[in-house]
């Protein structure tokens, strides 16, 4: 009998989301076993030529990981829709637009102009700026067009199941791996994780009074953290009020706030709202000077509140002119 065919690709993303695969350890195995990859550009050598002689649906599921701001990956990821049966979006910038997606406080021009123009350590007296064409000694080189908007891959594509984190932990990845593969997958668009918010499954819980009342924020580095407490108790912004649940804790056990990789949970239609929400309910502040004075302790709210779910929130991106 054939095995199902599985891709792996990597759109605008940091390639931590091919590193969670290797982090199945032996687990790989396993899944190498079980299934014929086809496409997995980070560790085998395959081509778009490969891909494309694949009948229609021939794949049995694509992992797609990164958000789309090129027109490389909104080509790539279409190719391989047509190609697939089921398409996961892998990871916080598949699921959400991520890291990539901040961008979109900005827009193309600006980006262009801190990345290659602006910054102190640049050394281009020309002002040059990725072109869609250029000329060489060899002849003419094409290279993709960056958009002007950064997009979570359902925006580009439709998406079957969301595999969320920062990148996912082994142990979704591999669960989700043998639902596909028997066959045991829950209602399409599902998020393939719990649907708690992380303040339900945090070990620090117990510690938070009944009622926090704030009168100032701190950041991380302003203060000390006592491992054993709740970080909102502490006056330390930590988006678990917002986010999804089951990641296992991984910043929390390492005694950092949560920053919002697993999304929000399905009754909640944005992530930042959400956040700014509950963190006005903690605040005990009556005296505007001082609410003045707490919103100019945090250097980037909107940042940080969207920090993986601008390009998928109410917002989407800062109002062209």
């Amino acid at each position: 009998m054939a095995k199902p065919k599985v891709a792996f690709y990597w759109n605008a993303s940091c390639g931590g989301c091919e590193e969670a695969v290797i982090d199945l350890a032996e687990d790989i195995l396993m899944v190498a076993d079980a299934v014929e990859i086809v496409l997995w550009p980070v560790a085998l050598d395959f081509k778009r030529k490969d891909v494309e002689a694949l009948k229609d649906g021939e794949i049995a599921v694509a992992f797609l990981n990164g958000a789309i701001r090129t027109s490389e990956q909104e080509d790539w990821s279409k190719l391989l829709r047509k190609k697939s049966g089921l398409i996961v979006a892998f990871g916080s910038c598949a699921h959400l637009g991520g890291i990539p997606g901040l961008a979109n406080f900005s827009d193309r021009a600006g980006v262009f102009d801190a990345a290659y123009l602006s910054a102190v350590s640049n050394d281009n007296p020309d002002g040059v700026t990725p072109q869609t064409e250029t000329k060489v000694p060899e002849g003419e080189l094409e290279l993709p067009e960056v958009w002007d908007t950064v997009h979570a891959l359902d925006q580009v594509i439709d998406v079957d199941y969301y595999l969320p984190g920062c990148a996912p932990p082994p142990d979704l990845i591999l669960d989700a791996i043998k639902a596909i593969l028997a066959g045991e997958l829950p209602p399409k668009g599902s998020v393939l994780a719990p649907d708690k918010s992380l303040c339900d499954t945090c070990d620090r819980n117990d510690s938070k009074p009944d009622k926090i009342e704030l009168s100032e924020l701190k950041r991380p580095h302003e203060t000390f953290m006592d491992p054993e407490k709740c970080f909102l108790a502490e006056g330390v912004i930590c988006m678990g009020p917002a986010t999804r649940s089951g990641c296992g804790e991984r910043c929390i056990n390492a005694n950092m706030p949560c920053r919002g990789c697993f999304g929000p949970t399905r009754e909640v239609k944005d992530q930042g709202a959400k956040m700014l929400s509950a963190l006005a309910s903690l605040l005990d502040i009556e005296d505007p000077e001082q609410m003045e004075k707490i919103a100019d302790s945090i250097p980037d709210l909107a940042g940080l509140s969207y920090m993986y779910s601008l390009p998928s929130s109410l917002l989407t991106r800062k109002q062209k002119r």
